[in-house]
């Protein structure tokens, strides 16, 4: 259909009309960047050792069962952007030392001042899963928040402080449904969860009902960035991760082997995935030493 001509002056005034509008609207506003995410220092911290060798048939499906592995007693530390954090927290109740004799032991919490970290100084604790040298330790730290995937603690105890798996310590149990009346306890709803910015856990290697790793983007050193993966016992030894070899204590060890490629997969090397007990750790990241190494 044919349009007429818009006439000189009706056109003038359109046009006039049009640039008005234009003029007089208000601008878009400009979206915020999101902060940049941080670049975490990450640590090894051995806080003790096995008095003997532990049994590398408990450590690495079908290992000889003449053969004895030391263990290092480790807690992780990852700090940068403001955060203060910690891959798991220890022990130090009598019962544990008197049972275990443990070497070199120092307090968690103490373990930290070499780093110039105070136990107040923490502010989340990263709990992969609720055996007793990996969770008993949580209460040193007054400050933190501790996150644990809601699976793990539903199955182990409750808001009594029950216990309802025999895995966890009757006093870790106690402990946790303290700490969770007082608001200081963050579940975490399942697999692949960015927990704090640059943070992220995982589940997989059902070591216990719903253990967990943790990915980490990392300060490596110099201007380098990577992806550092903590697996804590989804892995004890580099046995497990180099031979392909699912830990001796799991509950599916498909599942097992399965997380420990994801762990690869996610790591930005291969040497970047670290396990949870291996005195071999502080030899392959040998600074700054003394029961100290920096992942990078």
């Amino acid at each position: 259909m044919h349009t007429p001509p818009v006439a000189p002056a009706r056109a003038a005034i359109v046009c006039g009309l049009a640039l008005a509008s234009v003029a007089g609207a208000p601008r878009p506003r400009s979206v915020p960047h999101a902060p940049p995410v941080p670049a975490y220092a990450v640590y090894a911290i051995r806080f003790a050792t096995t008095q003997a060798g532990y049994p590398t048939r408990f450590l690495v499906a079908g290992a000889d069962t003449a053969r004895r592995s030391q263990l290092a007693f480790t807690v992780w530390l990852v700090r940068g952007g403001g955060h203060t954090v910690l891959v798991d927290a220890g022990f130090y109740r009598d019962k544990f030392l008197d049972r275990w004799k443990p070497a070199g032991f120092v307090r968690p919490s103490a373990a930290l001042a070499p780093l110039g970290i105070r136990p107040e100084d923490v502010t989340d604790i990263i709990i992969s899963h609720i055996h007793w040298d990996h969770l008993d330790g949580a209460d040193l730290f007054p400050r933190a928040r501790v996150w644990l995937q809601r699976e793990e603690m539903e199955h182990h105890t409750n808001d009594t402080g029950a216990v309802l798996d025999r895995a966890i310590d009757v006093d870790d149990a106690k402990m946790l449904a303290a700490m969770k009346q007082a608001g200081r306890v963050q579940l975490v709803a399942g697999d692949s969860v960015e927990i704090i910015p640059g943070i992220t856990v995982f589940t997989g290697g059902k070591h216990t009902y719903a253990s967990q790793f943790v990915a980490v983007h990392a300060d490596l050193g110099g201007t380098r960035t990577g992806t550092v993966v903590l697996a804590s016992d989804n892995a004890y030894l580099y046995e497990n991760l180099e031979g392909r070899r699912p830990i001796a204590q799991t509950l599916d060890s498909l599942s097992n082997l399965g997380a420990q490629e994801r762990m690869f997969r996610l790591a930005s090397e291969r040497r970047l995935v670290v396990p949870g007990h291996d005195m071999e750790v502080f030899a392959r990241f040998p600074k700054p030493g003394n029961g100290i190494a920096r992942i990078e």
